[in-house]
């Protein structure tokens, strides 16, 4: 049951945009199981995630 696809090679805290696909309705950071990402790329995405909540791109809570 895959969401997303297997295509992004980045992920930057900066782009919002891309980030918020990746974070559900209460702000929780999707599971592997729903994005489809490797075991890396995942945590290069809860790094990206976590870096923007801190400087407050993105919210802790939806």
């Amino acid at each position: 049951m895959k969401r997303f696809k297997n295509e992004v090679k980045y992920f930057d805290y900066k782009d919002v945009k891309q980030l918020q696909r990746f974070v559900n309705a209460y702000g929780q950071i999707e599971p592997r199981a729903k994005t489809g990402l490797s075991q890396k790329q995942q945590t290069q995405l809860s790094v990206a995630i976590k870096r923007a909540r801190h400087l407050a791109l993105l919210p802790f809570v939806g």
